[in-house]
């Protein structure tokens, strides 16, 4: 993975740098508890949002207002719009048949690990349009809160791996974004909303650095029941999820603007969502072993960075939003 030399981040994510399903109300052991820590802790109890029918701390489930997992149509429809209209660009940001365009990651050590086990899939893949290049930008010990603040070196090292890459910030317009903050300590739901006020943030800096980014898609933690430390436990990672689902619905409602000259934010949804309740099975099946992480029970090990990025290479074949500007055009 990808360390920063930010002093700052030291503390950081970087490594060695319709059912019945009953109502969820209350949050499970404290994540400080050393008993439900560890490989034994297959399970924290909640339910993912993709199949809660119940609610959590008075949340309903669904990945989308009103309980449902699926974009509200007139939303897809302007998704749809925005991803037909990517088209290659020169260095410059204006078409050109010859120039290329960018999907980048935007996120934390998890992030960057994931989105650097998904590029080679991505870069390998023959139905992918040769003209998208994948670009990398998220960066170990970088915060949701780091992100936001616009100073932040992270954003000078997106710059560089752009340039590296051969591409610039005007050909960036599609972004995954996959954000947490470190050690958090708030009960419910002070975490979770402070998480959403940094990412509402970090999408309010977007258009100004990318003028050409149509589409962002945000996802949330992957199980962290198996933590052996504070960094981002349960149920910090679960409650991540609200924070995502808070963020798309302020944009649902008018706010977030995506449209017109001075856009507040590029147009947003979710990507993959990624909880599951250890090794219980989500209704998909998705679970995460303990074999699927390192030792802190927090960063992906190798087979668990290939499960996420697996799950990203679906998403990006097969949303209707996404296909259209990943797969090869006739």
């Amino acid at each position: 993975m990808i360390c920063t030399t930010w002093p700052a981040l030291a503390l950081g994510f970087a490594v060695g740098c319709g059912s019945s399903a009953p109502a969820v109300t209350s949050s499970p052991t404290s994540p400080g508890d050393p008993a439900q820590q560890g490989c034994s802790r297959t399970s924290v109890g909640l339910t993912p949002l993709s199949d809660l029918a119940g609610t959590y701390q008075g949340e309903g489930g669904g990945l989308y207002p009103g309980g449902l997992s699926a974009l509200p149509a007139f939303h897809l429809a302007e998704g749809l719009a925005r991803a037909r209209a990517i088209a290659p660009l020169d260095a410059a940001g204006r078409p050109s048949a010859s120039g290329s365009y960018v999907f980048v990651s935007i996120g934390m050590s998890n992030t960057t690990q994931e989105f650097s086990t998904f590029k080679p899939m991505a870069d390998g893949d023959g139905s992918r349009d040769s003209r998208l290049v994948v670009v990398d930008g998220a960066q170990g010990g970088v915060t949701a809160a780091d992100w936001s603040n616009p100073g932040c070196p992270c954003w000078s090292q997106v710059t560089s791996r752009l340039q590296s890459a051969g591409v610039t910030a005007a050909q960036v317009a599609t972004a995954w974004i996959k954000l947490a903050d470190r050690q958090p300590s708030e009960g419910w739901p002070g975490h979770a909303e402070k998480l959403r006020d940094n990412i509402v943030r970090v999408l309010q800096l977007l258009p100004a650095r990318f003028p050409n980014l149509k589409l962002a898609y945000l996802s949330s933690r992957i199980y962290a029941g198996y933590a052996t430390s504070t960094l981002n436990p349960e149920p910090y990672a679960y409650q991540s999820g609200f924070s995502v689902r808070w963020t798309i619905q302020e944009q649902l409602r008018g706010g977030l603007r995506y449209d017109g000259p001075s856009p507040a934010s590029p147009w947003l949804a979710w990507g993959p969502y990624l909880w599951a309740d250890g090794l219980t099975p989500r209704s998909d099946g998705l679970t995460w072993s303990c074999s699927e992480f390192q030792s802190d029970g927090t960063h992906p090990a190798t087979s668990g960075r290939q499960k996420v990025a697996m799950r990203l290479l679906d998403f990006v074949r097969t949303d209707p939003t996404a296909r259209e500007w990943y797969l090869a055009r006739p």
